[in-house]
């Protein structure tokens, strides 16, 4: 498929225009992705990434239509994303204690039969509420990723991505599978995520949950809609 070719270039006038018009996406994006950044990089930093991601989406895309907003979204999104994972955005104290509450976690699984509840990894590891808290963010923050990496450049942007047409067909036809597979809470947890940006101490809020069990249902999707690519 052929990459789309704006029928008419920006303007520096224009491109400062449309900035200010969708100010706003960048706002919503920077919000959202604020929990997973606060440790290596400060909110400033954040917004200049997503500006720019929003500058290259105009400059690929041309004068917004309609579309746009979805098309833009994506694209700062990824580009908040990208720099966190360059900069390893998970201090190596969090990730060595990360390993080790995976390891724990396999083993409980296995004796036990299910997954471990707090109180069962509080006996084996002598962890705190806090601990167990901060695991459960950043787990929920690689569940993210996952999720953006499985969606974000599938979900608007078939006209404009270069995939071979047949390749386009197959994995838009098997994430339709994926999402219809998704019970109507996660359903609805992906569409606040994705389509009302909402950030996850909102979509707690909506639901009358805890972030840390928005962050356990987050995982559950991500691992989901990746079976059905794993087939």
């Amino acid at each position: 498929m052929i990459d789309f070719i704006a029928s008419e270039a920006l303007t520096p006038a224009d491109e400062a225009r449309y900035l200010q018009a969708y100010l706003p996406l960048v706002n919503k994006v920077v919000r959202q992705l604020a929990y997973q950044a606060s440790s290596v990089m400060d909110k400033e930093d954040m917004e200049q990434i997503a500006l720019m991601g929003l500058l290259t989406s105009l400059r690929r895309y041309g004068h917004p239509d309609e579309q746009f907003g979805a098309f833009a979204v994506q694209r700062v999104r990824g580009a908040v994303l990208d720099e966190l994972r360059q900069l390893d955005w998970r201090p190596r104290r969090l990730r060595q204690k990360t390993h080790k509450l995976n390891d724990a976690i396999r083993e409980l699984s296995r004796k036990l039969g299910h997954p471990p509840t707090f109180e069962d990894l509080k006996l084996h590891l002598s962890i705190t509420a806090e601990e167990y808290q901060e695991y459960l963010l950043l787990d929920c923050a690689r569940s993210l990723e996952s999720l953006d990496d499985l969606l974000g450049n599938d979900i608007y942007t078939g006209a404009l991505d270069s995939r071979p047409l047949e390749d386009e067909m197959i994995v838009s036809r098997t994430l339709r599978s994926a999402l219809v597979s998704l019970d109507e809470r996660e359903q609805f947890i992906l569409t606040l995520y994705y389509q009302h940006e909402m950030s996850l101490k909102e979509i707690a809020l909506v639901l009358d949950l805890t972030e840390a069990r928005v962050c356990q249902l987050n995982k559950k999707i991500a691992q989901k809609i990746q079976s059905f690519f794993d087939k």
